[in-house]
């Protein structure tokens, strides 16, 4: 029996349907699940979701978020997330630069330092996501 797999976005809904299974970051590291997996609800970090769907691999990025997990069900609250088709390698690189140059700069307190320390990590997941993905 699969599971019931939604990703959402406060943007848009990015996946909906049935799968055999789904690797995500978590806060306390990358998990699989799988059916019948015990119920827990997590924190997720930047980085790469794969949907695994009748022998097919659909690769996401997320930013953040909560991942909320039953024995059938998992529900993927992201901050954002994006098909691996929609990331364009060079606007990636791109961001992750001027991400790095705004967190190289001298004159700001901590809640602006985490502020561009978050962003910087999304923008690197999405960066390596591109990358590993741009010949498909």
């Amino acid at each position: 029996m699969p599971l019931h797999i939604s990703i959402v976005s406060p943007e848009r809904e990015l996946f909906a349907g049935e799968a055999d299974q789904i690797t995500m970051p978590t806060q306390e590291g990358e998990i699989t699940v799988l059916p019948g997996h015990v119920s827990l609800v997590s924190l997720l970090k930047a980085g790469e979701v794969l949907i695994k769907q009748n022998g097919d691999v659909i690769p996401m990025v997320v930013s953040g978020g909560f991942a909320h997990i039953e024995a059938r069900r998992v529900i993927v609250l992201a901050d954002t997330a994006e098909r691996v088709e929609e990331l364009m390698l060079e606007r990636a690189q791109e961001a992750y630069e001027r991400a790095q140059e705004e967190l190289s700069k001298t004159h700001m307190d901590a809640r602006e330092y985490a502020a561009m320390a978050a962003n910087l990590e999304r923008e690197l997941a999405r960066l390596k996501v591109a990358r590993k993905y741009r010949n498909r």
